[in-house]
């Protein structure tokens, strides 16, 4: 793991800003997709058969939020 850490600061040394940039742009929205995956196969998990909502139900759910 620390090998994978040198290489990356590596990496980050040879980019430009405007590069950077764009990369960070990029990792930012890998990072919030792959939290969002883990949320969604822990709820996975979690769910019951009886666990589920009607179309009504959820509308009148979404309108208290």
């Amino acid at each position: 793991m620390n090998l994978l850490r040198i290489r990356i600061h590596h990496l980050i040394e040879q980019l430009a800003d405007e590069e950077l940039d764009s990369v960070w742009n990029a990792l930012h929205a890998l990072h919030c997709d792959f939290y969002m995956l883990k949320e969604i196969q822990k709820v996975k998990q979690l769910q019951q058969p009886w666990d589920i909502l009607t179309h009504d139900e959820a509308m009148r759910m979404l309108m208290f939020v």
